[in-house]
Formats: C-alpha cells, structure tokens, sequence
C-alpha cells in the first residue's frame, strides 16, 4: 500500500541523534511564527501561529530520547483553503536514525495528503523548515529566524 503522506528526510552529518531530537524539541528556535507553550516533555501542548493565516494546537505524544518525537493536532485553522480543519486529528513524526554514519531525520506529517487543498502550500512550507530551518539548526545549534 502506497503512503500518500508528505515526507521530507533530511541528514545532518555526523551530528549526534540527541542533538537533533533536543533541536526539534526547541520548536520556537526553528519554526517561525508565534508559538505559545511547551514541546518538550510528552503530554505538554503548544500552538502555533501566523499572522491569520494559520492556526494549530499541538500535544506532544511520544519522545524517545535520540529517536523520536510525535506531535497530535487536536485544533487547527487554516484560514487559506475551504476546510479550515484539515490539519484537525493529523500527526506530525520526527524519526531519528543514523544511516551510513550519518544522523538522519525523516519528517512526516501524516494526514497531510495530495488531495487536500493545503498540500500545495503547506509541503512547500514544511519543506523549508525542515531541509532549511531546522537542519541549520540542528547542525550549527544556532537559533533560526
């Protein structure tokens, strides 16, 4: 069966895993935007926001240290497209790995289909972040803007 989900992998080096689970944790020092509450231990909550564009609220609900962070959207809005809820119930997964010597990341934002209207926008958008954002981030350890 063929998934259909946006995914986006990146490699940050020889960066230790850890190093790139604790930069995804830090979300206001890579995704730009308001952002209100916490992302750093399983159970907190945080929301994002840009301008009156796009609104989500985010509940972490799996860290495994080096390995994994998972993100649940119980809220969005999505003020671009027809169904402002698109993003409602989706999950968002970092998986860490090191392949060939290299510390790899592989980002899926499950939920996040061809079919839906935001796909255009939001893989693009997604897209940056990762391969951009948060792999200078990950690498240099410096907060991105």
């Amino acid at each position: 069966m063929e998934n259909n989900d946006f995914t986006v992998t990146i490699s940050v080096g020889h960066t230790p895993p850890q190093q790139a689970f604790d930069a995804i944790t830090n979300v206001r020092d890579w995704w730009t935007g308001e952002i209100a509450g916490d992302s750093h231990k399983e159970g907190d909550e945080f929301t994002y926001r840009y301008q009156d564009f796009h609104y989500s609220k985010h509940q972490v609900t799996q860290l495994i240290p080096g390995k994994k962070v998972e993100w649940l959207i119980n809220d969005a809005s999505l003020n671009f497209v027809e169904d402002k809820t698109e993003w409602t119930g989706t999950r968002i997964v970092f998986d860490i790995s090191e392949k060939y010597g290299e510390t790899q990341v592989r980002f899926t934002h499950y939920g996040l289909l061809p079919q839906n209207q935001c796909y255009g926008a939001c893989s693009n958008a997604w897209g940056g972040y990762i391969s951009n954002n948060l792999r200078n981030l990950i690498i240099t350890g410096e907060r991105q803007s």
